[in-house]
């Protein structure tokens, strides 16, 4: 069974469910979203601020599906892009105001979406297994979506981008606002399951039903990988029989 078919909110119960798409390789590209050491990483940033206040308990599990799910799999789809000389960018948060005076008021609330990262500052850095390549494209956000306030889609508009296969953390926050954001504005969106995590499976599995469908089709890294190269052997075939 297709994994976006595991993923069907009240909306779409009677409809026809997933569609069967196809992507154009060349005008594809990869946004990989806030997979940065401050959150990822299991002896710095907010894992530390856990241990500290009692509560690293309750965030194992997602720690532990960034380990063994995501990170692999992300690492896994980079890696096919880049093989492939498609199109690699990242999303994450970062301010450029050392006291952080440019960030946006969601990230200066007291709560746990709080937070800090100027853009120099070793928590703000991609994390060290996805650590972006010199040409690919690296947005700084004060924001939940990587489109708000920043220039991603005017870049990816200009690159010929038509198609954003989104991954990182955390679903139901930074990613469903990329998402629904890119959907807006028209681009085709695909979000890779095993690529993402939410503080829990539980909303994981309730923001993608939501978003699924309407705002992006939900697939798997290798239901991901299986439609690119279709793409590209489709593409392969018909250069050859230009060439004659």
């Amino acid at each position: 069974m297709p994994t976006g078919n595991k993923y069907v909110s009240f909306y779409y119960e009677t409809g026809s469910g997933m569609q069967e798409i196809e992507v154009n390789h060349r005008k594809t590209a990869l946004l990989i979203v806030d997979m940065q050491n401050e959150f990822v990483l299991r002896d710095y940033g907010e894992a530390l601020a856990f241990k500290q206040r009692g509560e690293w308990e309750r965030w194992i599990p997602f720690h532990d599906r960034l380990d063994d799910v995501v990170i692999p799999n992300t690492k896994k789809l980079l890696d096919f892009f880049r093989k492939n000389g498609l199109e690699v960018t990242y999303g994450r948060i970062a301010c450029l105001k050392k006291d952080g005076k440019d960030r946006c008021l969601v990230q200066k609330k007291p709560g746990w979406n709080e937070m800090l990262l100027p853009v120099e500052s070793y928590g703000a850095q991609i994390i060290d297994e996805l650590k972006p390549m010199p040409d690919e494209i690296v947005v700084n956000k004060t924001t939940d979506s990587v489109l708000t306030g920043t220039n991603y889609a005017q870049l990816i508009r200009n690159m010929g981008i038509e198609t954003v296969i989104v991954t990182g953390i955390v679903t139901d926050q930074c990613v469903s606002s990329t998402v629904r954001s890119l959907a807006d504005e028209g681009f085709e969106v695909i979000v890779v399951e095993d690529c993402c995590a939410a503080a829990t499976q539980e909303l994981h599995d309730a923001e993608l039903t939501i978003i699924n469908i309407i705002y992006c089709n939900v697939m798997s890294t290798d239901e991901v990988i299986e439609l690119l190269k279709k793409g590209i052997e489709k593409s392969s075939l018909a250069d050859a029989v230009r060439a004659g």
